[in-house]
């Protein structure tokens, strides 16, 4: 039997793989669907993390003794309860071991008494003394075995129903995952008949906005479910880790022999955690984990070519606001400068007065038609670049978005069958004895 710190490292590592993770949405077009990716909500639908007691009864059918029904644990209150006689445990091994230590002591001193031949006072205190801790320690057993019954009941009738259940709820739940991707696999291998329109639509700072976000929302898409799969496998290593010191006997020093309950061999807990350790170790996780970064990648390239897009645009429409400036300018400027002709009575000599004027009125007007050009020239290429962002945009997505969907369908196949086959093989206690029976 192991020390509780074995358990410990299981109760962290489990309420590490059931930290929430977080939906996954998509607010553009270009949704991925991906609200049932929040994978820790669904896979950790049978354990209830949260340590509220509002589906415990009421105080008054408790009795006096505030016995808590085992129908109403919860995972993590039955790795709190193991947790805490492992502790109970590890204090009285430790008890143990000091007594242990102690009597190995007195029996020594008692042979060197006999080897002097001290007095027969003195040699029946000594006795007296290895009697009075060997009696301890025999009690002392009978309580360790006590402990070691109760961890391995709870390991047994509780931990082990609850896993069976958790089993149960992931299997379903890969099945539900692998029916939706296998939907959104067929629903966009529509995109391929989609074409971009003579005319295309320039990328609006809200569009671009939302393109962001999508990058945003898929890389942590990928974050979480790298997550997710380590913290399953984590689970499984702690459990099965903590589940070999825990077939680990505790064995007496002493030659006096110490019942202690008879032990299964090979308790039903053992083949469902090998199983699931193999299982988990041997799944494709990084089909998956390639496929979702591939598109992260995808949407950062798309990203970048908007960010080219909204920037030559942003520079048009700060040409196009230069050259309705310098137009109102000149306007007003004319209007003034002939209000002012007029006013000195400059038709005395005409050809005098206007030769400098036009020339004037020239330079001002070839700025302006220097602005227009300008414009013109940048708004072509606006045109073109707003063409190439969308033909390049809908040629990655009609690569990569099916390629996304069928992966992370073929994925979850492969997950529904793991777990299916767990769910098979794994048969609660009571339901086997009703077999056997």
């Amino acid at each position: 039997m192991i020390t509780f710190s074995g358990l410990r490292r299981v109760h962290m590592m489990c309420q590490k793989s059931l930290r929430p993770h977080g939906c996954i949405t998509t607010p553009t077009m270009l949704t991925v669907e991906a609200r049932h990716i929040d994978h820790s909500t669904k896979i950790m639908h049978v354990i209830t993390w949260n340590r509220s007691f509002k589906n415990l009864p009421d105080q008054e059918d408790l009795g006096v003794n505030f016995e808590i029904d085992e129908r109403f644990e919860t995972h993590a209150t039955v790795l709190d309860r193991m947790l805490a006689w492992e502790k109970k445990l590890y204090d009285e091994v430790k008890a143990g071991e000091l007594m242990k230590i102690d009597y190995q002591k007195k029996v020594d001193l008692l042979h060197k008494q006999k080897k002097r031949g001290v007095k027969l006072e003195t040699l029946e205190k000594t006795k007296a003394a290895v009697s009075h801790l060997h009696t301890r320690y025999i009690v002392d057993m009978q309580s360790m075995d006590s402990t070691v019954s109760e961890i391995n009941r709870l390991r047994d009738k509780q931990l082990y129903p609850k896993l069976v259940d958790l089993v149960d709820g992931m299997a379903n739940m890969w099945s539900s995952m692998h029916r939706h991707h296998k939907s959104q696999f067929l629903i966009i291998s529509g995109i391929r008949a989609f074409e971009v329109p003579p005319v295309p639509r320039e990328t609006t700072d809200l569009h671009y906005k939302q393109t962001c976000e999508l990058r945003d929302i898929v890389r942590e898409w990928h974050m979480q479910f790298d997550k997710l799969m380590e913290h399953q496998k984590g689970y499984i290593r702690a459990l099965n880790a903590w589940l070999k010191l825990n077939l680990i006997s505790i064995e007496s020093n002493l030659k006096e022999k110490v019942s202690s309950p008879p032990r299964q061999v090979e308790p039903p807990i053992k083949n469902l955690l090998y199983a699931w350790h193999d299982q988990l170790e041997r799944l494709p996780v990084e089909l998956a984990k390639t496929a979702i970064k591939s598109f992260t990648e995808v949407i950062s390239n798309i990203v970048l070519l908007q960010e080219e897009e909204v920037s030559l645009r942003r520079r048009c429409d700060e040409t196009r606001r230069d050259l309705d400036r310098k137009r109102a300018q000149f306007e007003d400027w004319h209007r003034r400068y002939t209000e002012r002709k007029a006013s000195q009575g400059e038709e005395a000599n005409p050809e005098a007065a206007n030769t400098p004027s036009l020339d004037h009125v020239n330079e001002r007007r070839i700025a302006i038609e220097e602005v227009e050009i300008r414009l013109k020239e940048e708004e072509k290429l606006h045109l073109r670049l707003a063409r190439q962002v969308r033909e390049k945009t809908l040629a990655n997505l009609r690569m990569h978005l099916p390629e996304l969907f069928r992966n992370m369908a073929d994925f979850s196949f492969f997950c529904h069958d793991m777990y299916s086959s767990l769910r098979k093989s794994a048969v609660l206690p009571m339901l086997r004895d009703e077999v056997q029976g």
